[in-house]
């Protein structure tokens, strides 16, 4: 049985692609972000029986000499780790460029000494930036609309010039706008319903306007694990996405009807992106990853956020989220 890394295991995605690897039997290896408090992130609560079934390696993307030593006895990578708050990206774009283009450098120059068999490389939907044609496929143009999308333009080129100049089997995985249980605060779903939740009749949100190809946490990891399973990805850029679109009002209306159809939706400016930063549009085409895998999506948005609502309620898990704060 292969063993497969997981980077950013500790972490919304992460976690979820790892509790299907276990589930399938895979002899995993979490990568979690080194911390003096050991704390494994989501994987802490996982059951006790399903973390004694993985090997956990505390590190940091950023140090080559800990990839190199995660990776050593690995034949499959699934490389998540990244940071990803866009506000949080326009003061801080120095540790994006370190974490997102220098981490992946140090993942994939691994992966080509060590002879690793194939890596999967986690890009997103930002690096296309507002669509300039829909649906959006690979071949769309690239661009940099904010430095977080910026970085990994930039790693997405650079894992590409691995298998181009060392044929390095790199695949790269783009998946649209993942959502579900565990997703972090600073996203705009958990935003509503911590917020609906806390009783709050007034919901800040920023621009509401644009739209969203949304995708449930369990369809994004079944395109992982697909993509990972078929020869035909190596070298290729692969979008996983619905090839549909909702405005972020529609979305937070809907959520609103589910849980308070009395709270409204008020403008919070404090939210907003630069003008030419926000991305209007994002409607992703999901034809490549249907010829290329067995991968096909199964769980509507209305399903998915039923599931992710309910799992917000539970105290145990809503008590991790600061409603009150806005999570850059």
């Amino acid at each position: 049985m292969n063993k497969i890394l997981v980077t950013g295991a500790d972490g919304f995605i992460g976690s979820h692609v790892v509790e299907r690897l276990i589930d399938e039997g895979w002899n995993v290896k979490a990568f979690c972000y080194y911390n003096s408090f050991n704390s494994w992130g989501w994987i802490d609560s996982f059951p006790k029986e399903k973390i004694s079934q993985l090997e956990i390696f505390m590190g940091d993307v950023r140090d080559a000499n800990g990839v190199r030593a995660a990776m050593k006895d690995c034949d499959i990578v699934f490389h998540l780790a990244a940071l990803i708050a866009i506000p949080y990206s326009y003061h801080s774009p120095d540790s994006y460029i370190d974490t997102n283009i220098k981490g992946t450098l140090n993942i994939v120059q691994a992966a080509k000494d060590l002879g690793v068999q194939k890596v999967l490389v986690t890009s997103t939907s930002e690096v296309y930036g507002t669509a300039l044609y829909v649906p959006i496929d690979e071949k769309h143009p690239r661009q940099g609309q904010s430095p977080y999308s910026a970085t990994k333009i930039g790693a997405d080129h650079l894992a590409e010039s691995y298998y181009r100049s060392f044929n390095l089997p790199v695949t790269i995985v783009r998946p649209f706008n993942t959502y579900g249980p565990r997703q972090s605060a600073r996203a705009v779903i958990p935003t509503i319903i911590t917020q609906l939740l806390a009783r709050k009749t007034e919901i800040k949100l920023g621009a509401i306007h644009p739209t969203r190809d949304l995708l449930f946490v369990k369809d994004t990891v079944n395109g992982f694990v697909e993509i990972a399973k078929s020869d035909k990805t190596i070298g290729e850029e692969i979008n996983i996405a619905t090839s549909s679109e909702i405005s972020i009002g529609d979305l937070a209306q809907k959520i609103i009807n589910i849980i308070n159809p009395k709270a409204k939706i008020i403008y919070d400016e404090t939210r907003i992106r630069p003008e030419n930063s926000e991305v209007d549009r994002l409607f992703g085409s999901n034809k490549k990853i249907l010829e290329l895998t067995n991968w096909k999506q199964s769980t509507s948005l209305d399903e998915g956020l039923k599931i992710t609502i309910d799992w917000f309620r539970n105290p145990e898990n809503l008590k991790r989220y600061k409603s009150d704060i806005y999570n850059v």
